[in-house]
């Protein structure tokens, strides 16, 4: 399909007065538009919600949700901060309510990320982590904080995990990267390029490759062997990353569930060391 508001445009003249009503707003407001539920898009059309799920399928989209894809592929990836800034305050109001919208927003990033969990390369890619000789994670900006989260948790199960964030000081470990290796990249939109070149770096020295990214059109998928896609999609100066970190909830207790015994018996070590250092408030 040619540019999604290019078609919205030249379908124009055979619209409903009510589905002008909406093929205005979202044209009048190409960035906004994209990041609004059916019931928000709507409201600020001033038409019911089964209008604008009809006006989707009138254009052509199975429903709603495919039409919002569509439209968020044309501008989120060129969004700066401070546009996407601007646009949080255009949707979220300054009263209760919009804070209540932010909670729900973040409740469907996680049912969208859980409805469309590729299950098939979940396992798969719990069983190579389970397998490897080592696992490198690389995350960077924003991102980087999940790949904290998730270098501490397999760490702590596997005994073999690395945060990798720039290619400089981590050049040795990357020299010696091989089949046994499985390296993890996190990139979500805007992504960063130098998580790409060093999961194609390791792609090309052999090792397994993974990306955890927001959509199987993320520049990061063509160069790994498995991919595991959470949903962000927040109309605000920052990433939702709830969806993302309950996917590494999920995929860490995996792991953690196949390495029971070995994980016992570390968490036995662990607790010796904290104790012996004083780590926690008794």
């Amino acid at each position: 399909m040619q540019n999604v508001y290019q078609h919205i445009s030249a379908k124009i003249p055979e619209m409903s007065k009510s589905q002008k009503r909406i093929a205005t707003y979202i044209l009048e407001n190409p960035n906004t538009a994209p990041f609004l539920n059916v019931a928000k898009l709507a409201k600020l059309s001033g038409v019911s919600e089964a209008t604008t799920v009809r006006f989707a399928n009138f254009l052509g989209f199975s429903g709603y949700p495919e039409l919002q894809q569509q439209l968020q592929q044309s501008v989120q990836q060129q969004l700066t901060t401070y546009e996407r800034l601007e646009m949080s305050t255009q949707v979220y109001d300054d009263e209760e309510k919009g804070i209540y919208e932010i909670f729900q927003d973040d409740m469907t990033n996680i049912k969208t990320t859980m409805e469309k969990l590729d299950l098939h390369s979940f396992h798969q890619i719990v069983d190579i982590l389970l397998n490897a000789d080592r696992v490198f994670i690389v995350a960077n900006r924003s991102a980087l904080s999940l790949g904290v989260f998730l270098q501490y948790y397999l760490n702590m199960i596997l005994g073999n995990t690395e945060l990798i964030q720039t290619i400089e000081t981590k050049t040795e470990s990357l020299n010696t990267l091989n089949e046994n290796d499985v390296v993890i990249g996190m990139s979500f939109a805007r992504y960063t390029k130098s998580t790409i070149d060093i999961i194609q770096y390791a792609r090309e020295k052999g090792a397994s490759t993974v990306a955890i990214t927001d959509h199987l059109l993320s520049p990061l998928v063509p160069y790994v062997d498995y991919s595991l896609v959470a949903s962000t999609k927040m109309p605000t100066f920052l990433d939702s990353f709830v969806a993302p970190l309950s996917l590494i909830n999920a995929l860490v207790t995996y792991v953690g569930k196949h390495k029971t015994k070995d994980f016992q018996e570390r968490l036995k070590q662990l607790e010796e060391t904290w104790n012996h250092f004083d780590i926690f408030i008794k």
